[in-house]
Order: C-alpha cells, then structure tokens, then sequence
C-alpha cells in the first residue's frame, strides 16, 4: 500500500463515519424484511426484564417483609420467587437463540450471494489474470466473523437493553432516591465509552493499515530478493521496511492509549457505581431506604445491570468495530486491489525500495549471483560425503589434452581449478577434494554424476557464488573469490534450474544481462534457441511477460535466449533444460554451443554428455575426463549411467 492510497482510505474511513453512512441503507433494507423477527426477539427479551425484575424484588421484600420482620416462612417464600426468576430465564435464553437464527443465517447467505456476485463480475470484466484474489477470504473467513460478530452485538444490545430497563425498574421500584446515587456514575462511564468509541474506530483502523502495508511489503520484498541482490536495492527496501514498522509501532502505541481509555471507562461504569452506593448508604438510611432495598439495589447492580453494561461495552469495543470493517469490505464500493509492482525499465519502484531490474541493468549479473557467502553447514548438496580428484591436464602439463578442440597452451584457460577443496562444515567429509580441472576457451564441457554428488556445488564454485575450503578458482585467469558481483558477471552468467523471469516485457528480460542489445541481436538469439512460438504467442518482444502465466519450459528458454545474449565469454548451465523436450534441449544447447565462448553443461540427458567436446564424471571417489567415448571405457559410473538414460545396459565400446 503506498503512502498516497493509505492516506486518501484513512482520510474516508479513519472515524468510521463513511461506512456508517455506506452501511446504513442496507442494514434498513436487511431489518425492515425480518420485522417480525424482531417482534418476536423483543417479547422474549421482554421476559428477561420481568425475570431481572423480580430476582432484586424477591432479595429485598424477603430481608424486609420476612427475615428482618421475623417471618422466615415468607422470607424463603420471596426468595423462592426469585429462584423461579432465575431458572426461567434458560427458556427465553432458549427462546432468543431460536429468533437469533432468523437474523444471522440470512445475513450470512446475502454476504456469501454478494461476494460470489463481485468475484464473478470481477474476472469477467478483467478476463485472464483479472481474477479477484480476495475472493476466498471474503466467503470463508470475512463471512464468518460478520455472522459472528452481527449475532454477538445483537445479543449483548439487546440483553443490556431489557436488562438495564428491568434493573432500573426495579431501583426505582424500591426508592427513586437509589436512582440518584446509581445513574451518574453509571452514565459518567457509558458517556466517556461512547467518546472513545470513534477515536478507538480510527486507532483500530489505521494499525490495521499499517499491519497490512508491512505486511504487503514484507510479501514483495520476500518474492523480489534476487531483484533486490541484483539491483543492490536491497538496503533501500530495508528502510522502507523500517518506516513501515515504525508507523505499526506508532498505531500500536496509539491504539492502546485509547485502550487504556476505554479500561478507565469500564472501571467507572463497572465499579463507581457500587462504591457510590456504599458510601451513600447512610445519606439513603436516612431518607427511609431499607436493609432490604438496599440488598436488592446491590442485587440488580452486581447480578444484572453492571454485568450487561460490561459485556456491551466489550462487544462493541470488539465485535462492533470488526462488523463495520468486514461489512464494508464485503458490501461497500468495491477497491482496487492492490496489484504487484512491476518492474520497469529507468523507473525504481516507489513503495518498498524494489527498485528497477532494467535501471542497473548494466551490472551484468544473474540476481542469484550477487554474493558470494562461504558455504554454511548442511547446505547445498553437501549431503554426499565423498572424495573427487580429477586426473586433468593443467595447462603446461605433458599429458595430452582430451578433448574433441586441441588445447591452445599459449592462451589462458577459460576454467581451471587448483587443487580446489570443498566441505559444508568443518568436521564434513569434503563434497570435492584436490579437484583439478582445466578447461579450454571455446571448449563445451558436460559435467555428469548421481544426485548430490557434487555437479551443482561445482558450478557454484566456478561461478563465484561459493568459496572453496581451499584451492583457487579461476576464470579466464582470473581468481573469482572475492571479485565483485560486477566483474564476476562480465566473467560467466550461471543458469539455474529454476529459470529467472520477471514481470515486465520480453525485451527487457532478454538484455537483462546486455541492455545495449539491438534488435538484431535479439532476433538472432530468438531464432537460434528457438523462442518464436513464444514471441508470437505473447505478442512480440515488446510485450508483457507475466512469469506466473510461462510454463518452466518458456522460462527455461527466455532464460537461455538471455545467456546467449550476454556478452559473458563463459555459460554455466545446471540442469537448465531439463524441462524442455530432447529436440528443444539438443537446438539450445547446440546454439549455446556455437556462441563465441566457452560452455559448462550439469548434463540432464545422455545427448547433452554426447554433444559436449569433453564428458566429467564425479562419482565421489574419482573424476573422470575424457570424450564421450574415452569416458565410457574408463569409468563404470558413467557406464551404469548410460544404461540408466538408454533404459538398458551400456556396452562398453
């Protein structure tokens, strides 16, 4: 929610006067259809008043007329009546729950028919994606805190009424001088109730305003983290984060100040009137009042009059306020919903400090990739203890070079670890251990392996994003510990499996990683990988991408078209197409392939390990590089493996 839509909701319904005025012709309309219903809750209330009638009655005529004059028969008798009184009041309990029904169960029906009616004129006027996402908490949740809420305000109303009209009866019955010293304190502590009941209202809602902008934000900053790392925006919505917090901090200590108002009003209306009758009872001795009128003044003030003044004043501090919310949500004029901000190109986002993919664009950095954090234990795919030493020609080195591109010594290696060692842990067996490695420039290298053996780990490493317990990484001769995001992504763009695609258009997801892209490059990248169906579908580059509506095989391929687009000389590919088909698979790769550069591919099908120049196998006790075929001699691993992807045995060749 953004500062400009809170403050214009808190200008119209901060003291709760517009959904008042809103309400007030439905609620008419609701009530002026069930009128016999009312009738027939008001007699049975009515019973309630004799019953609070007689109950101080019998107290006080049985100590006057029977035990204080010396005549227990009719003192027991009296408070026989009194007795009666009480029990009779679990039939018209009875009585008002059955009539009760009649007003709840419709009110909830005509909710439910409403906000069926919304949702379905909601997304028939916003066709795709204009579905109403509010929809289901109105009909399940909202629904039942009105029905809730509207039967508790009805039965707390409606017994302070009768049962405040009977007490005071009553007091008036035994001596009108018990009214004089009961109804002012009793009205001091109604009135200064009712005076906080509209501050309390707008207290009440502006923290729920604000729970819910730090809850909106908290939700958005969650899903946009790698937008966030990427765009270095994150310490911007960290400050958002913190007003908003301060402001729920303020509402709250505002809140309960009126709280603590309305606790002061409740001690008024609930206790003074009891004390002020104490200390007035030797004023009210002197103008005739009796012992027994007396007691039965405490009667009606401790049994009845104060107990339904207590529970009203709570159910309308509560109840009422989440009835007048939630029944303006569900009937009121329909608000916009707030929708997800999307990223556009040169403009940060506004609220929450989200900031713009494509305005830092020029960072050149995947947004998982923009920090490097030494590995954590139990992290990653550390879960395999094994050993993976790699006997592979470093540069320099006499033993020929395997590959299908003879190595060219006098240029530096596009990968090479040294002695590289990796352990998630300080007492964890090492997930690689004394790997060497060596990649050519121009090379196209498939790394293969069990699950959580060590494949992704490895591209981490190369990429920068993890820290080897010890040896050196290096790219393009370059050590990647410790580079920043920056020069780490003019060195290699790493493709997850999880493809990253943001809201926004297909062209600015595309040069993400290149903004200075023309738009030949674009159609070039767009037919090597194959992403015209998809360009078409959409409506062309230039329009809106909605990740959520992309299948994992669309963004798989936006993400890949991005990569090629990329000036970085090295692509990490970890499992980055295992959700396209063989032929879509083999058409990316091969294109990723041609690209001016050099590719590592975590291979998800045996076609991806036939088409590289050179085949790793990690199988936690060695590596193993070679060709397709030398490997395949020389490593049992890769042979079951082989038989696993062909769905029978490898014969060796």
């Amino acid at each position: 929610m953004t500062r400009r839509a809170a403050s214009a909701d808190t200008r119209e319904t901060d003291d709760g006067s517009g959904a008042v005025r809103r309400l007030a012709p439905h609620a008419r309309r609701f009530l002026a259809r069930r009128s016999g219903v009312l009738v027939r809750l008001a007699l049975w209330s009515l019973a309630e008043t004799g019953q609070t009638f007689l109950v101080g009655q019998g107290v006080a005529r049985a100590v006057d007329q029977g035990f204080l004059a010396g005549d227990t028969r009719r003192g027991l008798l009296w408070l026989t009546v009194a007795l009666v009184a009480v029990l009779l009041g679990a039939p018209v309990i009875r009585g008002v729950f059955a009539e009760l029904a009649g007003l709840t169960e419709p009110l909830r029906d005509g909710l439910v028919r409403h906000a069926v009616d919304r949702s379905l004129g909601s997304a028939a006027a916003g066709g795709p994606g204009g579905t109403d996402r509010a929809a289901v908490s109105r009909l399940t949740n909202q629904v039942e805190i009105a029905r809730d809420s509207f039967a508790g305000l009805v039965l707390t109303l409606r017994s302070f009424v009768f049962t405040a009209a009977g007490a005071l009866l009553g007091l008036l019955s035994l001596h009108p001088s018990l009214l004089v010293v009961v109804l002012p304190p009793l009205s001091l502590g109604l009135g200064l109730f009712l005076v906080t009941l509209r501050p309390m209202a707008a207290a009440q809602r502006r923290a729920l305003a604000a729970d819910e902008a730090l809850g909106d934000h908290a939700a958005r900053s969650r899903a946009a983290l790698r937008d966030l790392t990427a765009c270095g925006t994150g310490p911007a919505a960290a400050r958002r984060g913190a007003e908003l917090i301060e402001d729920a901090a303020a509402a709250a200590r505002v809140l309960a100040g009126w709280a603590a108002v309305r606790t002061a009003a409740l001690g008024v209306a609930g206790h003074l009137p009891v004390l002020a009758l104490l200390l007035a009872v030797p004023w009210l001795r002197g103008r005739g009042v009796t012992a027994g009128a007396l007691l039965g003044a405490f009667t009606y003030l401790v049994q009845s009059l104060l107990p339904a003044l207590h529970t009203l004043m709570t159910a309308l501090g509560a109840a009422g306020s989440r009835l007048l919310v939630v029944l303006d949500r569900i009937i009121g004029p329909e608000r916009p919903e707030p929708q997800p901000e999307r990223t556009r190109a040169a403009e940060p986002e506004r609220a929450g400090g989200l900031g713009s993919v494509r305005a830092l664009a020029a960072t050149r950095t995947e947004p998982a990739l923009a920090a490097a954090p030494r590995p954590a234990p139990g992290a990653g795919g550390g879960a395999v203890t094994a050993r993976a030493t790699a006997a592979i020609p470093r540069p320099g080195d006499d033993a020929p070079h395997l590959g299908g591109r003879p190595a060219d010594r006098a240029r530096t290696a596009a990968v090479e670890l040294r002695s590289v060692t990796l352990s998630y842990g300080v007492r964890a067996e090492p997930v690689l251990d004394s790997l060497d490695l060596c990649v050519a420039p121009g090379e196209h290298l498939a790394v293969v392996g069990p699950s959580g053996i060590g494949k992704s780990t490895l591209t981490r490493l190369v990429a920068g994003t993890l820290v080897p317990s010890g040896g050196e990484v290096r790219v393009d001769g370059r050590e990647v510990t410790g580079l920043p995001p920056t020069e780490l992504s003019a060195l290699r763009v790493l493709v997850p499996q999880e493809a990253y695609v943001f809201s926004g258009t297909l062209s600015d997801n595309l040069t993400y990683l290149r903004p200075g892209a023309s738009r030949a490059d674009l159609d070039a990248a767009v037919d090597a990988l194959g992403l015209w169906p998809l360009v078409e579908r959409l409506g062309g580059l230039d329009a809106p991408v909605r990740p959520a509506e992309l299948s994992h095989g669309e963004r798989q391929l936006v993400a890949l078209t991005r990569a090629w687009v990329s000036p970085a000389p090295l692509l990490l590919l970890d499992e980055a197409t295992c959700h396209l088909d063989p032929a879509a698979e083999a058409r990316a790769e091969e294109a990723l392939a041609r690209r001016p550069g050099t590719l590592l591919v975590v291979a998800h099908r045996l076609s991806s390990a036939v088409r590289a120049d050179r085949v790793l196998v990690l199988d936690g006790t060695d590596a193993v590089c070679g060709t397709h075929d030398e490997v395949l001699d020389r490593s049992p691993l890769y042979r079951d493996l082989t038989g696993h992807w062909q769905g029978g045995p490898a014969r060796r060749r």
